[in-house]
């Protein structure tokens, strides 16, 4: 699992944290800012108990970034070195989680909205995201936002694919809160979830 962590964090150096164009930049459909909490008859085993956050939603597609799948720690410095910042001054760690099986060498921070660039897309409910290196280099500073979740990949849907997917029970939509994405403890995280289920789109 180590070895697998620190293929991850190299992979991020190629990555530059660059966000994928799965829709429209910073499209605002209704479900963005929300929660997909998969259904526990959900047909494909790889998301069984996954939670997303819903970041983009457009007639073009979908993005939406898990957060309760943790890869493990790794330490700040490493992850900087990955990226080629080479900083002594670099303490702690930071947690790392598989945010969907796509393009998972694609690096997305979701934080606490007390941390702003040019770059970050606020999504309501005290959450925001920035996917550009130098918050992880202000994070190693202790220069970042309170509250993280570093993650890697995204789970992504075409035109019209979540609407069906939706349409047969796969997933259900809940509201998120900034305590639930970046405090619960990360295996309770799907039962809170899915009780916060709203019964319909």
């Amino acid at each position: 699992m180590h070895r697998f962590i620190l293929c991850l964090v190299t992979a991020l150096c190629l990555s530059c944290l660059a966000a994928p164009a799965a829709g429209e930049k910073g499209a605002r459909g209704p479900l963005v800012g929300q929660l997909l909490v998969a259904s526990p008859s959900i047909g494909d085993p790889h998301f069984a108990g996954t939670v997303i956050l819903m970041v983009e939603q457009s007639p073009s597609g979908a993005l939406g970034i898990a957060i309760n799948r943790p890869l493990g720690d790794q330490s700040a410095a490493s992850v900087l070195d990955a990226i080629g910042i080479h900083d002594k001054k670099a303490s702690g760690t930071i947690r790392l989680y598989a945010g969907g099986p796509v393009e998972p060498q694609l690096g997305f921070i979701l934080h606490s909205p007390d941390y702003k660039t040019a770059d970050t897309q606020m999504l309501g409910n005290g959450i925001a995201l920035t996917t550009t290196p130098e918050i992880i280099h202000d994070i190693a500073r202790k220069k970042g936002p309170q509250q993280t979740l570093v993650a890697f990949g995204y789970v992504g849907w075409g035109p019209g694919q979540l609407d069906a997917e939706i349409t047969r029970h796969d997933w259900a939509n809940a509201p998120a809160d900034a305590k639930l994405v970046f405090v619960t403890e990360r295996g309770e995280v799907w039962r809170i979830a899915w009780g916060r289920r709203m019964v319909a789109l």
